[in-house]
């Protein structure tokens, strides 16, 4: 006895639907990583140098071939100030 046809328009659907999904997640993902992969397996080094790039390009994946930093660079330290308790 045989699967009735209605019965895998369902499953066509909810597998199309996930497709789409995550079709589209990977896209958002790749366009908001200035059209890059994303980076897997970031250690500590990774993290730090990406923390430079940002306060050195305001990217995360931008890259200077400056010789010089840029004036803004000495005053924009990755340590946060401490909040001011009056």
């Amino acid at each position: 006895m045989g699967v009735p046809f209605e019965a895998f328009l369902p499953y066509v659907i909810m597998v199309g639907m996930f497709g789409v999904t995550g079709a589209g997640l990977a896209s958002i993902r790749y366009y908001a990583n200035d059209f890059k992969q994303p980076r897997r397996q970031l250690d500590i080094w990774d993290r730090q140098m990406m923390e430079r790039d940002y306060r050195l390009t305001g990217k995360i994946r931008g890259q200077s071939d400056a010789v010089a930093a840029p004036p803004a660079f000495e005053v924009n330290s990755r340590w946060k100030a401490e909040p001011r308790i009056t």
